[in-house]
């Protein structure tokens, strides 16, 4: 068994820890860390008998897991503090939503930049709001800036000067050149306020969005972690007419299959329960995504690099129609610094 395929036993089922020798523990710490899941693995597994070797490093992983999660809600404080006198929604996505709100998806979750959603049409106020607030640009190329607001769905990214955060604030989930068209609108519309001025979306729609974030707009990297954010947000969401909203969202935002995908590879890797009717029947094809989701070593290296290139190329094809993608790969290549 491959070591990402024991992180995935182990997370489905902390119990299974108990049958793994040194080889496996480093195997399994390895890839939870170079899945971004060493904190996550630290909570399923807190409270078991541990190696004596083992145990610091889940202790270390659990501390800088809360550590993140009090730095993701202070972070997350400023950007408010910058943003309410604009009266425009402010919400949050990704890990910080789920600490925010308190979600088991939070817990242990690794949470890098702050992501935020507020209305295309805000974008502007917010920008010089955060700016006069100590953020500034990242990529201050003009090529760059100038294709981050003509074709994505976010601001080009920005930093902190003082704290060094990132911060993206987004006006909608997937690329304006993306194949698929999600209803910003109503993101927004059915966002749920947390009662301090920001709001999170709506459970299904963190559901459609950790699903296109996984299967429509990238190449899968960080697969595992996306998976097991959308078993959590499953598990808890606490709605007997669960499934029929998650189907309602989803078509709303052309997202069906997506959305499918996501619940049949969740359930295959995590055991999620998921409606049959709703997630559809197996497919041959989904094989492949699994494969690529569980391509690391022992070392926590990638491995299967024709599988990895593929989805590579798969998520470029999903983002932008070929020619635009053959011109921006071009004009990337040529501005190319000489010996990089």
């Amino acid at each position: 068994m491959s070591a990402a395929a024991t992180l995935v036993r182990v997370l489905r089922d902390p119990g299974a820890a108990a049958t793994l020798d040194v080889a496996g523990w480093t195997g399994l710490i390895a890839c939870a860390r170079a899945e971004q899941l060493l904190g996550t693995l630290a909570w399923r597994v807190d409270g078991l008998a541990l190696p004596a070797g083992v145990a610091p490093i889940l202790a270390d992983a659990r501390d800088a897991a809360e550590a993140a999660r009090r730095g993701a809600l202070w972070e997350a404080e400023m950007a408010r503090r910058a943003l309410v006198p604009l009266g425009v929604p402010a919400i949050l996505l990704k890990g910080t939503a789920f600490v925010a709100a308190g979600l088991a998806a939070g817990q242990g979750r690794a949470i890098g930049d702050l992501d935020l959603l507020v209305p295309r049409d805000a974008m502007a106020a917010v920008e010089t709001a955060l700016i006069d607030a100590g953020w500034e640009w990242v990529k201050p190329d003009p090529y760059d800036d100038a294709y981050y607001r003509r074709w994505m769905h976010e601001l080009p990214p920005m930093i902190h000067r003082e704290r060094d955060r990132m911060i993206d604030v987004h006006h909608t989930i997937l690329p304006l050149t993306a194949r698929r068209r999600p209803d910003a609108g109503a993101l927004i519309a059915a966002a749920q306020p947390l009662g301090n001025g920001l709001s999170v979306l709506h459970p299904a729609d963190m559901i459609v969005h950790a699903a296109a974030h996984l299967l429509a707009d990238g190449d899968l990297a960080g697969g595992l972690r996306n998976l097991w954010d959308i078993d959590r947000l499953v598990r808890e969401w606490d709605d007997p007419d669960a499934a029929a909203v998650l189907r309602r969202h989803a078509a709303a935002h052309n997202l069906a299959d997506t959305v499918a995908l996501a619940l049949r590879l969740s359930h295959r890797l995590y055991g999620t329960p998921v409606d049959p009717a709703l997630a559809g029947a197996a497919r041959p094809s989904d094989g492949w995504f699994v494969r690529r989701l569980l391509a690391r070593d022992g070392w926590g290296r990638p491995t299967r690099p024709a599988t990895r290139l593929a989805f590579y190329v798969r998520s470029h094809w999903l983002r932008m129609p070929p020619a635009m993608l053959a011109r921006h790969l071009w004009i990337k290549w040529l501005r190319k610094p000489p010996g990089a």
